[in-house]
């Protein structure tokens, strides 16, 4: 068993409300490691089919995003782990200084910021035919803005320990259909180079990890079939093969790894 240091940590995790999603499967992870763990999610409201929401597609995964933590909470609560669950929108300046407020008090430091919340088009308005303002303005707000914001103010209210791990995609640099989430992703990436380079000088690492294909509910048996064999090995990715990578960025072993971007695709998009 690796001991990955990260005991009494505290991260600090967005985007955690899906129980099938990267960020529920990284706070179980940060938990079993013996950190502290801090969700923090929003609402996503949109129309899904109840009837279809006990298999996987986008019936389920609508309606878990749609919903609170609870289920995740509950996981939590079963591993006897010390959390804080906050909902919240990362996209306001003023709601983002409320969230580490809130950490700061309950557990008095930061030490680990996983950006993983994210906003997309899901009605197949994200091409250059197709394109809206609002399109282009929600995501940006939410996958740039937002994790910008989140970084900004884990390095103000730094501590003896940082580590910040971004969430990207595996097709960042090239996502026909999905442009203006594809150009925010690829955006995150570049923040995630420059920023390392600006705080290094504080001992705070950031990394990026880039997801592939990866079932979070939101892949059907049909999406499924067409989309393994894109991927060499064959393999739909776990949202635990995300969170063990984004648990080593975090590690102390990974103390000299900054600014980089690690696909976790089987060799997708490569």
């Amino acid at each position: 068993m690796i001991d990955y240091g990260l005991k009494d940590k505290v991260a600090l995790i967005t985007g955690a409300n899906n129980p099938q999603g990267i960020g529920a499967a990284t706070a179980a992870a940060f938990a079993r490691e013996g950190a502290k763990v801090v969700l923090v999610y929003k609402k996503v409201p949109r129309e899904f089919d109840k009837d279809k929401t006990d298999r996987n597609g986008a019936d389920r995964y609508y309606e878990a995003n749609a919903g609170d933590a609870a289920i995740v909470e509950a996981g939590l609560r079963e591993m006897d782990a010390d959390y804080l669950v906050l909902e919240s929108d990362i996209s306001s300046e003023d709601a983002v200084k409320e969230i580490y407020s809130a950490v700061m008090e309950r557990f008095g430091r930061i030490d680990v910021l996983v950006n993983n919340a994210a906003d997309g088009d899901m009605d197949g308005l994200d091409t250059i035919e197709k394109i809206t303002r609002d399109v282009i303005d929600d995501t940006f707000a939410v996958n740039v803005r937002g994790s910008i914001l989140m970084m900004r103010e884990f390095i103000r209210r730094r501590g003896e320990y940082g580590r910040i791990i971004n969430v990207s995609t595996d097709a960042a640099q090239v996502f026909a259909g999905q442009i203006t989430y594809g150009a925010s992703k690829a955006t995150l990436e570049a923040l995630t180079r420059s920023i390392a380079l600006e705080v290094g000088q504080y001992g705070i690492t950031v990394n990026c990890v880039a997801p592939g294909p990866t079932q979070t509910g939101w892949i059907d048996s049909d999406l499924e079939e067409a989309v393994i064999p894109l991927i060499p090995m064959g393999e739909i990715i776990q949202p635990e093969d995300i969170a063990e990578t984004i648990l080593f960025m975090a590690s102390e072993q990974a103390r000299m790894i900054t600014g980089q971007v690690i696909k976790v695709s089987g060799g997708h998009a490569l």
